[in-house]
């Protein structure tokens, strides 16, 4: 007799079995539901030394945290003279609202709540006789300890980063904002994960329809797991088919925190160190957490001259390109005879030379993102010194070629965001393409496209370009691009729907 196949469940778009556990709770269904899985732990325990009446300890080792257990569930089952005195109605009682050290103790009734309190970390008491359990949380509290941000250095500012534990990173919020406006709300995301998923806001700042439609968005997402940064962007954001990111993250929770005093409703997952900052606007792309921690003339330069190296990363391979290509007198005299005179020997096309530097810088920095630091910068010395040089004297490219791409790559790392500098190399090859069919017009088209398709972005109701206009609805601010005296900040950042615009005297 062959074996049973299992009943396929793929007749719906993506079945749902609820309750997951329709058996009835019990020790023995319990065991069931963890067969074969090693972590699985018994224990039962003579209530104060009596044999006659006992309570079975299950939980999973590793989830839970050995030390709570023993000296605040099993040393006071074993050892409670009282325990061994009341009746067999009233135990349960007794350890639910005293007899046992522990903050919190949970009765359940279904299989379906005990699984997942056992998952989360907790430890269940069944006894003899009873049809419901007890929970009581005890969970480990291993996890990486709370370092400085790699991603976001910290020159002038607090040196601690949000780390994988989300209660770790809502306590960081809580210590940088003593406020009791300060809500978190939870949503369970995952169906097999069961991710936490916090969203934090300001009560009475940020924008009511906002926090609602993060919370509506989050509970409608319907997926087995939740394991990268990925499945919680794709399923908040109002446009897929963008390179251009729309929810900033960061890793630093006074910077967070400012997100938050500016209006902006938080996002928080547990296994992720990061946290989103809605509504995404273009202007946080280019913000860093120490723009308020220098001078504001120093701040604003340097705003400046980010929003320059935007604009030099995405243009000047096809601005380079154009020129050459099809209007060579606009270049000056000297400079053009030096061009004319490094191409002669190069057997190539300006474009194909300009499209194959751009492929091999992106493959060089692919490569030292993916190895081991110290065989990456090895990896990024030997391609940016010697295949660079040896192209050059091999002429399969140009000097001139070779210094545009340079420029217009490190150009590209003054980016604060590392997403929003990938959407401009995108860009940037179209433009590079644009530039080889038309010169300065397919340019200046590709510009007028790219303009048009960041003016068409929305995020929550907020123009990705609400910076730059009163689109939202709401007057702006101040200036974004310069930096104005803190003093002299006396309204919220940007144009956004916030409860109250005003932030300071």
């Amino acid at each position: 007799m062959g074996l049973l196949k299992p009943e396929r469940t793929d007749s719906a778009p993506h079945p749902r079995k609820e309750p997951r556990f329709p058996e009835p709770l019990s020790r023995e269904n319990l065991k069931k539901v963890f067969a074969g899985c090693a972590d699985y732990m018994e224990r039962r325990v003579y209530l104060h030394g009596d044999a006659g009446r006992t309570v079975t300890v299950c939980y999973l080792l590793g989830m839970t945290r050995n030390e709570r257990l023993s000296d605040y569930v099993l040393r006071p089952l074993a050892q409670d003279p009282a325990l061994s005195r009341v009746a067999e109605e009233e135990l349960f009682s007794l350890l639910q609202y005293g007899a046992l050290y522990n903050l919190a103790a949970n009765r359940r009734t279904t299989l379906d709540e005990v699984v997942n309190d056992l998952i989360l970390g907790s430890c269940a008491l069944f006894f003899p006789g009873q049809k419901d359990a007890l929970t009581l949380p005890v969970p480990t509290e291993e996890k990486r300890s709370v370092g400085e941000p790699e991603n976001e250095p910290a020159l002038k500012g607090v040196r601690e980063s949000f780390v994988e534990s989300i209660r770790t990173n809502t306590a960081m919020v809580r210590r940088h904002l003593k406020a009791p406006e300060l809500k978190i709300r939870e949503h369970i995301v995952g169906r097999r994960s069961r991710t936490m998923v916090d969203v934090l806001y300001l009560d009475g700042i940020a924008d009511p329809a906002t926090v609602e439609r993060v919370g509506r968005r989050l509970d409608d997402v319907d997926i087995d797991g939740v394991e990268a940064a990925g499945n919680i962007e794709e399923y908040l954001v109002d446009h897929l088919n963008t390179p251009f990111p729309t929810m900033p993250y960061t890793q630093r929770p006074d910077r967070f925190c400012q997100a938050l005093l500016e209006g902006r409703v938080g996002v928080m997952a547990d296994g992720l160190p990061f946290a989103w900052m809605l509504p995404g606007t273009i202007d946080q792309f280019f913000k860093t957490g120490q723009d308020r921690a220098f001078h504001w003339m120093t701040a604003s330069a340097l705003n400046v001259i980010r929003w320059l190296c935007a604009l030099a990363t995405i243009l000047i391979p096809g601005l380079y390109i154009a020129l050459v290509t099809f209007h060579p007198e606009a270049i000056p005299v000297k400079l053009a005879l030096s061009i004319v005179a490094a191409k002669q020997e190069v057997p190539f096309s300006t474009v194909f030379e300009v499209l194959i530097m751009l492929l091999a810088f992106e493959v060089l920095q692919e490569a030292g993102l993916r190895l081991p630091s110290p065989i990456g910068a090895t990896v990024s010395i030997l391609g940016g010194l010697v295949v660079g040089n040896a192209a050059v004297e091999a002429h399969i490219v140009s000097p001139a070629v070779l210094i545009a791409v340079a420029i217009a790559g490190v150009a590209g790392y003054a980016m604060p965001s590392q997403d929003f500098a990938a959407a401009l190399r995108l860009w940037r090859f179209l433009l590079a393409i644009l530039a080889s069919a038309a010169g300065l017009f397919g340019l200046a088209a590709g510009c007028a496209a790219l303009i048009y398709h960041l003016a068409s972005l929305e995020t929550f109701g907020v123009p990705y370009l609400a910076p730059f206009t009163n689109g939202a609805g709401e007057p702006r601010g101040h200036p974004n691009l310069l930096r104005p005296p803190l003093p002299r900040m006396k309204w919220r950042d940007g144009a956004r729907h916030t409860l109250n615009r005003r932030n300071q005297r």
